[in-house]
């Protein structure tokens, strides 16, 4: 069995997600205490952000596009305590800006050690692809040219696990299932999902956690430097 591509999660499979997203969100409580007041005068960081998930909770069928989910609440929130967005050019800016602000540090990331290494080693003989359900950018990273294609679940209509997102990657790949491989830290968004689209497995697991039950991953690494070893034992 030949493998052809190899597609990969973004966030904690390339780099840890985590601290990404709290600095982004900090830099983002910033902006609103600089430009928005009324908002951090009624939440504190935390209680923002958990506004924030309540939001996104109770919109399930938007789950795939993040980034609208994350506008719809900002409109929301300008408009509770009081920000007329129809009324007012900064209010109306609010989005757009406050987006921007947490996007730009949201694409701030530290990759895992020797990961880019890896990653460019695999790209000269693998066909290299993305299926993400985040909103980070490889383009804006500044590592767009090691992949071959890029899916989020925003542009493909639905997130991991759904079968259909991979299914449309292998289109992108031009490979089919037999030949690719997927990687990711998940174990139901990555590992399940991209088994219900017949397509093998590799659980990233830095930490060896006890697999949580289900259709097993085709094979288990803990660092980039293990994945061609696992390939060539398809």
């Amino acid at each position: 069995m030949t493998i052809r591509c190899i597609a990969f999660d973004l966030d904690d499979t390339l780099w840890e997600c985590h601290p990404v997203i709290e600095r982004a969100e900090h830099r983002f409580y910033e902006w609103l205490q600089s430009y928005y007041p009324k908002i951090s005068q009624k939440y504190s960081e935390a209680d923002l952000i958990t506004h924030r998930m309540a939001f996104m909770r109770s919109h399930p069928d938007n789950r795939h596009d993040l980034t609208t989910l994350r506008k719809q609440w900002m409109r929301e929130l300008a408009n509770e305590v009081g920000y007329d967005l129809s009324q007012n050019a900064q209010a109306r800016s609010f989005v757009e800006n406050g987006f921007e602000v947490f996007w730009l540090a949201r694409n701030e990331v530290t990759f895992f050690d020797d990961t880019l290494v890896h990653l460019e080693d695999l790209s000269t003989r693998y066909s290299l692809g993305v299926i993400s359900n985040g909103n980070a950018d490889v383009h804006h990273i500044g590592v767009g040219h090691l992949f071959d294609f890029v899916l989020s679940s925003e542009v493909a209509g639905v997130a991991k696990p759904h079968p259909n997102i991979f299914e449309q990657a292998l289109k992108l790949a031009q490979t089919n299932k037999n030949e690719t491989v997927y990687v990711g830290d998940d174990p139901k968004r990555d590992i399940l999902g991209a088994h219900g689209a017949g397509i093998h497995t590799i659980w990233f697991n830095p930490s060896l956690k006890p697999w949580p039950g289900g259709q097993t991953p085709t094979a288990v690494i803990q660092h980039l430097d293990q994945l061609e070893d696992k390939i060539s034992k398809l």
